[in-house]
């Protein structure tokens, strides 16, 4: 096995999915949930993203022509859905309003797009074309193992920084992930711009 390419592999699915750059975002929104629902959202997340990952890693190209979608059609959908998202949370202060039932939010949005966004999709398929079927998937599951684990303990690391100091990382975070949205679709937009000429 071609050892320096899983670890390229892993490195690169790490950085893209960034399961601690995304911590602050996950536990603004799930902070209105007990500890025991907040961990079942997270394996739910984790669990719906790896599914994501392994498909699109194996048929990605397939599906996306079978509905006629282009990975920047794809970039934009997913930073509008983003930027709604950072949007409500700004306005209300979190994803559930005080006293509304809470939406199951582990597949969508936490899944799908904030761990596994459009340019987590195409490094697997890139992956995928430049390293093989093992190693790619071996990387995908090597990863959202350690994504799991940096999720799953993350209420300790904020029991470090206080009740404040987290909705200050929160809110500042809320305003990266709009930041991201525009970034998603400002790359769709300049792929398409880009094809047309």
């Amino acid at each position: 096995m071609d050892f320096y390419g899983l670890l390229v592999a892993i490195v690169q699915l790490f950085v893209i999915t960034d399961p601690i750059g995304n911590l602050p975002i996950l536990q603004a929104l799930t902070k209105k949930e007990t500890p025991e629902r907040r961990h079942r959202t997270f394996i739910q997340a984790v669990l719906a993203a790896f599914t994501l990952l392994i498909i699109f890693s194996v048929a990605g190209n397939l599906i996306l022509s079978l509905f006629h979608i282009t990975l920047p059609d794809f970039k934009i959908a997913g930073g509008i859905l983003l930027l709604i998202i950072a949007i409500i949370i700004l306005v209300r202060g979190s994803w559930i309003e005080e006293g509304e039932t809470s939406h199951p939010i582990g597949v969508v949005p936490l899944g799908v797009p904030i761990l596994v966004g459009p340019g987590a999709i195409t490094t697997a398929m890139v992956l995928m074309s430049i390293y093989g079927a093992w190693i790619t998937l071996l990387a995908v599951l090597i990863n959202f193992s350690a994504s799991f684990v940096t999720l799953y303990f993350g209420d300790r690391i904020f029991k470090l920084i206080g009740e404040e100091g987290s909705e200050i990382v929160a809110r500042v975070m809320t305003i990266i992930l709009a930041a991201i949205a525009i970034k998603y679709i400002h790359g769709g937009i300049i792929d398409i711009v880009q094809t047309l000429r």
